[in-house]
Formats: C-alpha cells, structure tokens, sequence
C-alpha cells in the first residue's frame, strides 16, 4: 500500500497483429482487434491509461489489484495465440510459439 501511494504501480500492454491499435477518447479506451466493432471499455476511477505509438498501452494507479485486473480485462479480449503470436501480451511476457502443420510428404 505504501509502495503504491509513493511510486504507483504500473503495467504495460503490448498489441501484436495486423489492423490492432488503441486509442483514448475521452475517459474510454477504444481497441481495434479484429472484430467487426471497436472493443469501448471504461476506465475506472483510480487508473491512469496512456497509450503509446497506438500498439503500447500503460495502465498505472496506486492500487495493485485494480491495475492488474483492468490489465487482465484488456487481455481476455484477445490473448495471445501459439501459432502467430497475435494477440494481446503483457510487456514482460514470452510467448511459446508453436510449429504450424508439417505440409504434404513426397
């Protein structure tokens, strides 16, 4: 609690696919991740969203749980998949990729 009065706490979001990007409006975080529509979600009192070069999103706030679980809401949306990496992925995160299909043998 004191660490989060005094520095704050801070996660990154990194957008990884053709077409995603966010942006601000107003007090709304519109994402385009390859669905028919834009994905508005609201920001919650107590959390500070910024978006950089429209594929980098940093939430910060002073409380850790409400941090991460607006991180991990922005994240169900399009967690990253093995095979081509695309998704949503936190700054700090590896994803194991996958082999695709092997192909026809001769």
């Amino acid at each position: 609690m004191v660490v989060g009065v005094s520095k704050g706490f801070e996660k990154r979001l990194q957008l990884i696919g053709v077409g995603y990007r966010a942006t601000l409006e107003g007090k709304d975080l519109v994402l385009s991740l390859g669905f028919s529509h834009p994905v508005r979600m609201a920001i919650p009192d107590g959390i500070q969203v910024k978006v950089e070069e429209n594929t980098r999103i940093v939430i910060s706030g002073y409380d850790k749980s409400d941090v991460g679980q607006f991180a991990a809401t922005i994240r169900k949306w399009r967690p990253p998949e093995p095979y081509k990496g695309k998704g949503v992925k936190y700054a700090d995160e590896i994803v194991r990729r996958k082999e695709g299909k092997a192909g026809k043998k001769k």
